[in-house]
C-alpha cells in the first residue's frame, strides 16, 4: 500500500473543506454576494449550514481525516468549492490562479494554509495564466487530464505541463464547448467523474468527442448521466475509495446505474451549498492523500 495524490477514486485518507459557516459567513454577506457570483438564486443561511453538517459527517463516518481551511476576510462564498484553488500531486501542491474574477484571491489564501502546515508546494500558475482545479482530473498516476476552458487557458495549461512533465506526468488536454458561456460555471468535472480505474461518470452531450474517445481507449465503462439529471449535477460524484461515491441527492437514474455498475452511492440533500452555486461533492473537497 502506497499514498499517493495522483488519483480521483482511490481510498481518501484525508481531505480539506472549507465549510459552509466559514465560506457563507452570514445571511448579510450571503445577500451582498450571490447575485454577482452568478448563483441560481441566495443559499438560505441557516439551512446551507445543516446541509453542510450532514455532508461532513460522511467523511466523518468513513474515518476520513478532514483539515478545514479558515475563515477569510479576502475571500467570497465561493470559497466553499475549495478544490478550484490548487491541485494535489506527489510533488507538492500547485497553487492555481482562478479564472473567474470575483475568486482571484482563493489561491493566496490556500497558500497560507499549506505553508503554515509545512504542506509541500512544487509552484504557483502565474499570470496571464489561469487554471481551476475543477478543469483538472487524474485519469491515473501518470495522466492527468485538463480541460482548456474559459476558466482554464493555455498559458495555464503550458505552466502545469511544465511543472509536471518533468516528473513522469503526461498531461492531456480537453477542449470544452462554449455551452452557457463566459459566465456560467463550467468545468471538466462538471462532465466528468473517474470513480474507479476503469468506471466514469460522463455526459457525454458535452463532452468532446476526442477526449471521450481517449477514455474509451484507456479502457474506461462510462456510466451516462440522462439529460434530465445534468443541471442537478447527477455527473458531479466523488469517490472516496474505489466504486464507494458521494453524489448530490435527486439524481436517481444516475444513481441506479452505479449501482448496477458495483457502486456504492451515498448522497446527501444540497440545495443550499450544492445547486445554488453549481459546486457538487468534488467541488466542495480539495483530496489531499488516498492510498492504494
Amino acid at each position: 500500500m502506497k499514498t499517493t495524490h495522483h488519483s480521483e477514486y482511490l481510498k481518501l485518507d484525508s481531505v480539506y473543506i472549507k465549510t459552509a459557516k466559514e465560506a457563507f459567513v452570514s445571511d448579510i454577506a450571503l445577500e451582498n454576494e450571490w447575485e454577482k457570483l452568478n448563483y441560481l438564486s441566495k443559499p438560505d443561511f441557516s439551512l446551507a449550514l445543516k446541509e453542510y453538517e450532514k455532508f461532513e459527517s460522511i467523511f466523518k463516518k468513513n474515518t476520513i481525516k478532514v483539515h478545514h481551511f479558515p475563515s477569510n476576510k479576502n475571500v467570497t462564498m465561493d470559497s466553499i468549492y475549495c478544490r478550484d484553488a490548487s491541485i494535489a500531486t506527489d510533488f507538492g501542491v500547485i497553487i492555481c490562479n482562478m479564472g473567474k474574477e470575483g475568486r482571484i484571491n482563493e489561491p493566496k489564501v490556500q497558500l497560507e494554509e499549506y505553508q503554515q502546515k509545512n504542506i509541500p508546494v512544487l509552484g504557483v500558475i502565474k499570470a496571464p495564466g489561469t487554471i481551476e482545479g475543477g478543469d483538472v482530473a487524474w485519469l491515473d498516476e501518470k495522466t492527468l487530464a485538463v480541460g482548456r476552458s474559459y476558466r482554464t487557458n493555455d498559458e495555464g495549461i503550458k505552466q502545469l505541463k511544465t511543472m509536471l512533465e518533468v516528473n513522469g506526468v503526461s498531461v492531456i488536454v480537453a477542449d470544452l464547448p462554449h455551452y452557457k458561456g463566459e459566465e456560467d460555471v463550467f468545468h471538466l468535472m462538471s462532465i466528468l467523474s473517474p470513480v474507479d480505474n476503469d468506471l466514469a461518470v460522463v455526459y457525454s452531450p458535452l463532452m468532446p468527442v476526442r477526449f471521450r474517445n481517449d477514455l474509451l481507449g484507456r479502457g474506461f465503462k462510462l456510466i451516462e448521466v440522462p439529460e434530465e439529471e445534468f443541471d442537478s449535477m447527477g455527473c458531479n460524484v466523488l469517490a472516496i475509495s474505489p466504486r464507494n461515491c458521494i453524489m448530490v441527492d435527486g439524481n436517481p437514474i444516475t444513481k441506479n446505474l452505479l449501482e448496477k455498475a458495483g457502486c456504492k452511492v451515498t448522497t446527501y440533500v444540497g440545495n443550499e451549498i450544492s445547486v445554488k452555486g453549481g459546486g457538487g461533492p468534488t467541488c466542495l473537497t480539495r483530496p489531499l492523500v488516498r492510498i492504494g
